[in-house]
């Protein structure tokens, strides 16, 4: 039977100090909505420790892995040792519409930055506030009329749907075997009308027409310029891709670079020719999001062991009090126990009694509140009740503030995904370091929860635990 230690450390909660008064704190529901949530963009004050780049499909998504294992991992490896003060970039050939769409089907974070239409677009934050500086310099030497006359020459050319038409990209599908032809042609006569455009294949059928300026490469010089321009040029940049319109982050001095192990045929010509010799691209041995940590790990670009990965907690040593792998901890053990992953023993959950306050409380997003006692209490019989089901929990957006000399408040998102039903809330949680050790962990005072809006809520408090 595993010590009493290990249990202690797995439920990531540590030894309660009683005597601990609550701190003065900002009122909880100040923090309860998605708009209240800043993002790390809005937090830094120096620069990032890390930016990752990442195209979205079959390189963060892995399409063919239905339990979504790996992006699953990447997640509560970014949620418990970067969100703070690193960024997140996703950087996909998807528009807007097919981008939100790709976000309701698969457990994905929230990022910083969104690049979208194969890097025709830039937004910041929760609400995707477009990047006006962007737009303005793709105007230059680009007129889509004109495109769309031209390309109607070619009925090789099949419009995509109208979803994915944008103000500075048109996008076709074409037959493998002619679509080097149809480029070359194309390509001279949009430059005798006087237009400037990158024509991109991918994919082995997607045709896209963009501004020179425009794609993903570009897209990220622009970002890296104007982070500059504000102090928060990163340490460290990482971008990784699967296909040929991805090329282009590799190409751009002092970031680093993962081909997926998955990789399409053409991106993997494309460095045999370019990049073979530089050091600072590899092809992983890993596909997908999986792919992505290796990187970090072959880089040495921080930590690169999820805490999914990790099977004893007591091996986790920590110098500093981290709020935010304390959550992530505590939900990754949440799950193991509704999953019927780890022993159902009275000795974890009198240890999460002992390391709760015994005053603290939580507020259900119903509005019923409790004491962190009887939630508790409520555990033991939801053990195993998620055995052999498709659930998950995963937390997004753990931004901590620290509130006093010893206090912090954990703002982030709780997302439960059951089959198909997604269920998420806006959390903020107390967490206390007075007389407890870095090892012992953070004493939880109070935790308070209220739903998503536009995302499907339980019906009653009896189905939501934590």
């Amino acid at each position: 039977m595993p010590s009493l230690k290990l249990r202690f450390n797995f439920s990531g909660f540590p030894h309660c100090c009683y005597c601990c008064s609550t701190p003065k704190i900002p009122s909880f529901t100040s923090f309860q909505s998605e708009a209240n949530i800043k993002s790390t963009m809005d937090q830094l004050t120096s620069a990032a420790r890390l930016m990752i780049v990442s195209d979205l499909d079959y390189t963060m998504v892995d399409h063919h892995d239905p339990k979504n294992l790996s992006l699953l991992r990447f997640n509560a490896l970014w949620e418990a040792n970067y969100r703070e003060n690193s960024l997140l970039v996703f950087s996909t050939g998807r528009s807007p519409t097919l981008y939100k769409e790709l976000r309701k089907e698969k457990p994905m974070l929230t990022p910083d930055i969104t690049i979208m239409s194969v890097g025709t677009e830039i937004t910041y934050g929760n609400s995707m506030l477009p990047d006006d500086g962007w737009e303005a310099f793709l105007n230059d030497k680009w007129d889509r009329k004109i495109v769309t006359e031209e390309t109607e020459k070619f009925p090789e050319l099949t419009l995509q749907s109208e979803t994915e038409q944008r103000p500075h990209k048109v996008s076709f599908n074409v037959q493998k075997d002619k679509a080097q032809d149809i480029m070359k042609t194309l390509s001279k006569r949009l430059e005798e009308r006087g237009l400037d455009v990158k024509i991109i294949y991918s994919g082995g059928m997607d045709l896209d027409i963009l501004p020179q300026g425009a794609g993903k490469g570009q897209a990220l010089v622009y970002l890296l310029k104007k982070l500059k321009s504000e102090g928060k040029l990163p340490n460290n940049t990482l971008a990784c891709g699967d296909s040929g319109n991805d090329a282009e982050l590799f190409t751009i001095p002092d970031v680093y670079g993962v081909m997926v192990a998955n990789a399409q045929e053409e991106l993997l010509q494309w460095h045999a020719a370019n990049a073979k010799d530089n050091p600072k691209v590899i092809h992983a041995t890993e596909r997908c999001a999986a792919g992505i940590i290796q990187a970090i790990g072959h880089f040495n670009l921080g930590p690169s062991t999820s805490p999914r990965d990790v099977t004893d907690m007591s091996d986790c040593k920590m110098e500093n009090f981290v709020p935010a792998y304390e959550i992530v901890k505590f939900y990754l053990f949440f799950e193991k126990w509704r999953r019927g992953e780890i022993e159902n023993s009275d000795l974890y959950l009198s240890n999460l009694k002992a390391v709760c306050r015994p005053s603290g409380t939580f507020v259900h997003p119903s509005g019923v509140e409790k004491s962190l006692e009887e939630c508790v209490n409520t555990l033991k019989k939801c053990h195993g009740d998620k055995k052999g089901k498709q659930y998950r929990i995963w937390v997004d957006q753990v931004l901590p503030t620290q509130v006093g000399s010893d206090s912090w408040l954990v703002s982030f998102k709780k997302w439960e995904l059951c089959g198909k039903e997604r269920q998420c809330c806006i959390t903020t949680v107390l967490l206390s370091s007075k007389n407890v050790t870095v090892a012992d962990g953070l004493t939880w005072i109070h935790v308070h929860q209220t739903w998503l809006q536009g995302v499907e809520s339980a019906s009653d408090s009896t189905t939501w635990f934590f």
